[in-house]
């Protein structure tokens, strides 16, 4: 969920390819996988959950301009993780920058699911997945202060704030988050 008490500011992260990702293990009772037609609907019930669209249409739109054009890439680019309902409750995707760089793009999980090792499953699968794809390049992500709990996330698997674009004012307001 994002906190929208604090500032907004967005931001760049990146991860350099020398370390290893540690493979992290789906928790009990959960399943990943990955994107099959007429998933899109899930995916924006997920990403409207967290806050990041008002509404699923919204959602559906970014969707269809976004993802829809590659359905051969989504089924092995985008990452869900199901309950033992069987219902979606978390998605990230292994996508690309315009200038075609390896990114880590739309991690979410719903908020009745968060704070079970969902998210760290998904952040530490799609960037071993972006390290296999990505043919040596670093890989980016791009977050804002809003989602401060998962930037903590991102740098314990070795992401870092990229020195571009509001990278200071960034790194003020997770530090003043911190000290909490």
């Amino acid at each position: 969920m994002l906190d929208k008490t604090v500032p907004y500011v967005e931001f760049w992260m990146v991860r350099e390819t020398v370390q290893p990702v540690p493979k992290v293990a789906l928790p009990s009772g959960f399943r990943a996988t990955f994107y099959q037609p007429g998933d899109e609907v899930a995916w924006g019930k997920i990403e409207t959950a967290v806050g990041e669209f008002e509404a699923e249409t919204a959602a559906a739109a970014y969707f269809a301009k976004t993802f829809a054009p590659y359905p051969a890439e989504l089924a092995s680019r985008m990452l869900f993780i199901e309950n033992a309902a069987g219902d979606k409750v978390g998605t990230c995707t292994a996508w690309w920058s315009k200038e075609n760089q390896p990114l880590v793009h739309w991690l979410a999980v719903i908020p009745t699911e968060q704070g079970q090792g969902l998210a760290k499953y998904l952040i530490s699968t799609i960037t071993n997945l972006l390290l296999e794809l990505g043919e040596g390049q670093p890989v980016i992500l791009h977050t804002q202060t809003w989602s401060h709990p998962a930037v903590r996330l991102y740098q314990k698997l070795g992401y870092e704030i990229a020195p571009i674009g509001e990278f200071k004012q960034a790194r003020q307001v997770l530090e003043q988050l911190r000290k909490r």
